[in-house]
């Protein structure tokens, strides 16, 4: 096996934290890669991996040979797609994750334009409303309505998607349908907790130019945007929700819109990716079509 294939082994079994996803990510044996890896470290003469039955842990040398290896290997594709991408026709995989609404409201029904732009390109959509790790699952890119908190990674802000606040028509006729944040004392909300904290998030409005936080009381809590907008359906309470998301059921009246003077502040959309001075083809075009696609949304960005 060459330098260059043994650095991809190297970096890869980095990335997904494991050799045996190294090794089917690759479509190696898995003894080739480990193999590999002990023939990179006695040329070297260090120890760039410790190994156990459970884990696999970096050596100090091991991260900096592998931030070494990542931006040698991004030069070496970007080289090789030069003459590609002179052609606007880059090719290969692009794995991107976004939240279910994104994908099945706006991104999805547009892909066809872009399959248009870029026909060699083959696109791998994982949809979920949860972080998720890029690295450890070789994503590229994703889509997430909060800010990444990680070093390794670049946050950039593409929109803010306009929210509004609802409930079930059926909620309303129980419980009135306030018209002042005062009104919301006897009213309930559908809680959106987090994976990671287990924490709800309060209802937000803009009432004179300032966001108001409140908490009511939620006798159902939901993770995910989907399970969150059929808690509302069900007569759960209150929720705020990207207005897209909400078109059918607001046509449908079986969800109404309340509180329109005092609205949630709109959600921001972040596009993450990681760093570098080298981006492949395949993922620059990717990144520049999904700022493209939600560039009407960019209206409300600050100047």
């Amino acid at each position: 096996m060459d330098q260059i294939q043994a650095m991809r082994v190297f970096v890869r079994i980095v990335d997904m934290n494991s050799f045996s996803r190294a090794a089917e990510l690759l479509q190696l044996p898995r003894a080739t890669v480990s193999n590999t890896v002990k023939r990179l470290e006695q040329r070297l003469g260090v120890r760039l991996l410790l190994r156990t039955t459970r884990q696999v842990k970096i050596t100090a040398e091991g991260e900096a040979y592998y931030h070494r290896c990542v931006q040698l290997l991004d030069a070496l594709d970007e080289t090789d797609s030069m003459f590609a991408q002179q052609r606007h026709q880059p090719k290969g995989k692009v794995r991107i994750d976004m939240p279910h609404s994104l994908a099945r409201e706006i991104v999805i029904p547009a892909l066809a334009n872009f399959y248009r732009r870029y026909p060699q390109i083959e696109v791998a959509l994982s949809a979920n409303d949860t972080s998720m790790d890029l690295l450890h699952h070789g994503i590229d890119c994703v889509l997430r309505a909060w800010p990444s908190e990680e070093e390794n990674l670049v946050s950039r802000r593409i929109a803010e998607i306009p929210q509004l606040t609802c409930a079930s028509a059926e909620y309303l006729m129980r419980k009135g349908s306030p018209t002042s944040l005062k009104d919301l004392s006897d009213h309930h909300m559908v809680g959106y907790f987090s994976l990671s904290t287990g924490r709800c998030e309060p209802l937000e409005f803009i009432v004179e130019g300032k966001i108001e936080r409140v908490t009511l009381a939620a006798p159902l809590r939901v993770s995910g945007a989907d399970a969150y907008i059929a808690a509302a359906h069900s007569g759960f309470g209150l929720i705020q929700a990207a207005t897209h998301s909400l078109h059918p059921w607001l046509a449908q009246r079986s969800l109404v819109e309340v509180l329109v003077d005092t609205p949630p502040p709109p959600m921001p959309l972040y596009l993450m990716y990681p760093p570098g001075r080298f981006l492949a083809p395949r993922v620059r075009v990717m990144l520049d079509w999904l700022a493209e696609l939600f560039a009407p949304f960019m209206l409300n960005l600050p100047k």
